[in-house]
């Protein structure tokens, strides 16, 4: 019995040491199969390959090997592998699938990393998504004044930016008309998603815009920062904008302005820009005053809009130097145009082209224009100068010489004073709503470039007027394939 029970026992415990070896090697195979198998596949998948064009061969991939170890003292119930990732190419990759042997490392994980237009937008989409992450820290102060918008309140409320929804276009940006709710009326901005600068530009027009708060001025609503788009949400006004009841193509079909309607604007806008350039901490240059950027309202009240380009200065009246000179032809200072240089004066040279246009009726740049009247500004300085009333106003404001002869005095002059070539003659904003109130009788000051009107000394003295080839120069540049300027237009006309 002893020998049987020891024989049982032995029996018994070589039985137990051959299930153990079972187990450890069943499991040690279980993992080879997967690992195999997963092999096969990929071996399948280059087979194909391999009839493919030449150019498969640069593709890049992200090659795992992985080394099975399983020592004779380990747990049969716990197997460790460990992974090694390193970069390879098409050929690379079937060299190592080929040449692997049993008992070799096998390859497990491949990951195409081809560069192809999804794998840049993924690459871009991850920038962008840094990007925004940045412009959230940088608008935290912002976020608690405004409403902040989602995407898909964006979408619905532009009806998925439909074509029929458009109200402008600008160089780097498309206004949307849209709805909020059941009554609320809004001109949404969308920023152009593949422009590098678009953040920056965002930041800077929602940090201005948000700190502003006048009535002559369209306010800011809201925002909305989102990977598929950044949005500025402006409160929609409702009369076009003063170019479109100027210039536009279809003006014949509705009377024109009437005097009345174009002081109030001439006077408004000038108190809007008074408001930016002195109205806070920092002075607001708009740097793209023009029509397009006028809107009116339904009792043709002006508001002054579109802050894409405008800038601060730590003062008025104290310029700075910008690397690129950006704005519309027609509406560039001197000094901007030819050296960069930025100051409130900037905004007030291209006011007073917005006046001698309410004055007018014409275009500041008009290629279509008779010989010689093709730029407004060079046309209208020696008709203010010699007082040619009558072939300076709008045909249709012919009355208004006689009933309204003050306001077009005090228009005329204005205009003269902002148009001053030499940036130190050109009066200031706040001058210049003085002047159009009639509170003030400017006399001939030192710097302001005014004189009283009809005096002898007229206020534009040779001093004040460019050279004549500088000022033919001006004109080709700003003529050069300028066709027409209603692409300039970023909201409704």
């Amino acid at each position: 019995m002893g020998c049987v029970q020891s024989s049982c026992n032995e029996s018994s415990e070589a039985e137990m040491g051959e299930k153990g070896r079972q187990v450890q090697v069943s499991c040690m195979s279980d993992e080879k199969k997967v690992l195999w198998g997963l092999s096969f596949l990929i071996l399948l998948g280059l087979s194909r390959r391999q009839r493919k064009k030449e150019g498969e061969n640069n593709k890049a991939w992200l090659l795992a090997d992985s080394a099975l170890a399983v020592p004779d003292s380990a747990d049969p119930h716990s197997v460790h592998s460990s992974f090694r990732f390193s970069f390879g190419s098409q050929v690379e990759l079937e060299s190592l699938a080929f040449n692997s042997s049993s008992s070799a490392a096998a390859t497990v994980l491949m990951v195409n990393l081809e560069k192809n237009p999804q794998d840049s937008s993924v690459s871009l989409d991850s920038n962008r998504i840094r990007q925004i992450g940045i412009l959230e820290r940088s608008i935290s102060s912002v976020g608690t004044s405004l409403i902040r918008f989602s995407y898909a309140e964006i979408c619905c409320a532009a009806k998925n930016f439909s074509r029929g929804k458009v109200l402008g276009r600008g160089a780097n940006s498309c206004v949307f008309r849209g709805k909020l709710g059941f009554r609320r009326v809004v001109a949404i901005k969308r920023l152009d998603n593949e422009d590098k600068e678009s953040a920056k530009a965002f930041y800077r027009e929602l940090m201005i815009a948000s700190s502003l708060d006048d009535p002559n001025v369209v306010p800011l609503v809201g925002f909305c920062v989102d990977p598929e788009g950044l949005f500025l949400v402006y409160r929609y006004v409702s009369g076009g904008s003063l170019e479109h009841h100027l210039h536009g193509k279809k003006r014949g079909k509705k009377a024109p302005l009437s005097w009345s309607v174009r002081y109030k604007v001439a006077l408004r806008v000038a108190e809007a820009i008074a408001y930016l350039h002195n109205g806070n901490e920092k002075c607001v240059v708009h740097r793209d005053i023009k029509p397009s950027n006028i809107l009116l309202t339904s009792k043709k009240s002006p508001k002054l809009c579109d802050f894409g380009l405008a800038t601060w200065t730590p003062a008025p009246s104290v310029p700075f130097l910008c690397k690129t000179v950006k704005g519309t032809f027609g509406y560039l200072a001197p000094e901007y145009f030819q050296h960069g240089k930025v100051s409130d004066k900037t905004d007030v040279y291209a006011f007073g082209v917005v006046l001698l246009e309410l004055l007018t009726g014409r275009k500041p740049i008009d290629t279509r224009g008779a010989a010689g009247e093709e730029n407004l500004v060079i046309w209208a300085k020696p008709l203010m100068q010699q007082e040619e009333i009558e072939r300076l106003l709008d045909p249709h404001l012919v009355r208004a010489a006689t009933q309204h002869a003050s306001q077009v005095n005090r228009v005329i002059r204005a205009a003269s004073g902002c148009l001053a070539s030499e940036e130190s003659r050109r009066p200031n904003i706040l001058q210049i709503v003085s002047m159009l109130r009639g509170e003030e009788d400017y006399g001939a000051e030192e710097g302001t470039g005014i004189v009283r009107h009809g005096s002898a000394d007229s206020h534009f003295r040779p001093c004040d007027l460019q050279k004549r080839s500088e000022m033919q120069s001006h004109l080709a540049l700003a003529m050069a394939g300028v066709t027409d300027f209603d692409d300039d237009d970023f909201y409704c006309r």
